[in-house]
């Protein structure tokens, strides 16, 4: 499937996340924390692409990772949703106004530190008046979606180094930027939902 061949592709997106169910991870009575985050997902000159951020070493958790907005569930945030869209808002600038909510992938569990996090889809408008909040991200980084499309998850595990610890984990690297971990995973939940779209069938579900 060529992804970019979709004309609409944010309605897709949206129709089939409405019928699927979500996988929750329940965390019981464990020490798991809880996070919010938001998949940006914008058009520019006809491209579909997708937004991350680069986290600056001054943050408590994932120090210089690749990641999407969002942050911990906060005891006044009426849902993990208002969460991601509270912490996008603060991050980069970008008002929940502004935010299409698409829908909610499958919870993930992060490596490095005990977080579940709780992932959303989003369209939003580009070009847009980013506002970067310094203390928290070093830079924006836009990736168009083919770029992962044509990875192969078979040949795309890497080594990675972080404090200290050596994770094997699916990654992608874009101009020397390498994705990996728990954000590496919310993209394979997104392309299982992008070959549902044109492939209901049961075998794609083997990917994940």
């Amino acid at each position: 499937m060529n992804i970019q061949d979709k004309e609409n592709l944010p309605n897709l997106i949206r129709e089939v996340l409405s019928v699927r169910e979500p996988k929750r991870i329940h965390d019981g009575q464990s020490s798991y924390r809880h996070a919010g985050v938001l998949i940006p997902i914008l058009e520019d000159n006809g491209t579909h692409k997708i937004l991350f951020t680069k986290r600056t070493d001054l943050v408590e958790h994932h120090k210089g990772q690749i990641s999407f907005p969002g942050g911990s569930v906060d005891e006044e945030d009426s849902s993990s949703l208002e969460t991601a869209l509270r912490e996008s808002e603060e991050e980069i600038g970008l008002s929940r106004e502004d935010v299409d909510v698409l829908g909610r992938i499958d919870d993930t569990l992060t490596l490095a530190s005990d977080f579940i996090i709780h992932p959303f889809v989003g369209l939003v408008p580009y070009p847009y008046d980013f506002v970067i909040n310094a203390g928290e991200v070093e830079r924006l980084i836009i990736v168009p979606i083919d770029v992962f499309q044509n990875e192969n998850p078979e040949t795309s595990i890497y080594a990675v180094e972080f404090e200290g610890e050596t994770y094997h984990t699916q990654a992608y690297e874009y101009n020397g930027d390498v994705i990996w971990g728990a954000t590496a995973r919310m993209i394979e939940n997104i392309l299982w939902v992008l070959l549902r779209v044109n492939c209901p069938c049961r075998m794609i579900e083997n990917r994940l």
